[in-house]
């Protein structure tokens, strides 16, 4: 069975559809029903619900869209159901939120748990899988924290709302693995395993240091990317060799 014929280029179908000119006033209506409703609802979830956007917050904004969408035009959608959708989903948030706050198992399900990434200049790899980060996701956010060599990292958690928590030392860091300039416009020097070093490499996959004389060993982690020098500032040279 087929529908009725499309005119191409029916400028009444186009701007207006079946509907009659007046029911334009009605989407003012119920625009302006829904969108004080909404307001009157995301005050009730708090300032902390507004400072972030979580995994909860995020299947909030997501609800509420597709629930508060389809009642601003679509006349057959009565307000009241919508009205009662919309604050159905505020509500479960706050009993979900009441739970996160009370109860440190359903925080960690919801929230996840922040992640050591670094730890004395050294990359966790486990960790950095676990988190879903590349070597180079990791360099970009300590490079917008100002870090241009990994030593100088004492700690580093990837939080649970996404951000990077970096502590450094205060002064006087030890050499490391080169972050400054970014890999993909000038990657670090491997060094030749084939021909004695003397002085301080550095992993180019785990950032390990090591004092070394002589010919070069595999790193501990078992990476295949080689050695590059022990830096302290990678934008003057060298520290030690």
């Amino acid at each position: 069975m087929s529908g009725p014929e499309i005119i191409p280029f029916d400028w009444q179908r186009i701007w207006l559809g079946d509907a009659p000119p007046l029911f334009m006033l009605e989407i003012v209506f119920r625009t302006a029903v829904i969108f004080i409703w909404l307001l009157f609802l995301l005050r009730l979830t708090g300032k902390r619900g507004l400072a972030q956007l979580s995994a909860l917050e995020l299947v909030i904004v997501i609800a509420l869209g597709s629930a508060a969408g389809d009642p601003l035009f679509y006349p057959e959608v009565p307000l009241l159901h919508a009205m009662l959708a919309l604050a159905l989903v505020v509500g479960f948030q706050r009993v979900l939120a009441r739970l996160v706050v009370r109860s440190e198992a359903v925080e960690s399900f919801m929230e996840g748990q922040p992640v050591e990434l670094v730890r004395g200049g050294v990359f966790n790899m486990a960790a950095l899988e676990r988190a879903n980060l590349s070597r180079e996701d990791l360099f970009e956010k300590l490079r917008a924290g100002g870090v241009m060599q990994l030593g100088e990292v004492r700690r580093a958690y990837f939080e649970q709302d996404g951000n990077l928590s970096v502590f450094c030392h205060d002064r006087d860091a030890p050499p490391g693995l080169p972050v400054v300039p970014p890999w993909d416009l000038e990657k670090p020097v491997v060094l030749n395993p084939d021909e004695p070093q003397q002085g301080r490499v550095v992993c180019l996959d785990c950032g390990r240091v090591e004092q070394v004389s002589g010919l070069l060993d595999a790193c501990v982690c078992g990476g295949r990317d080689g050695w590059t020098v022990a830096v302290v500032d990678p934008l003057v040279g060298p520290a030690g060799i």
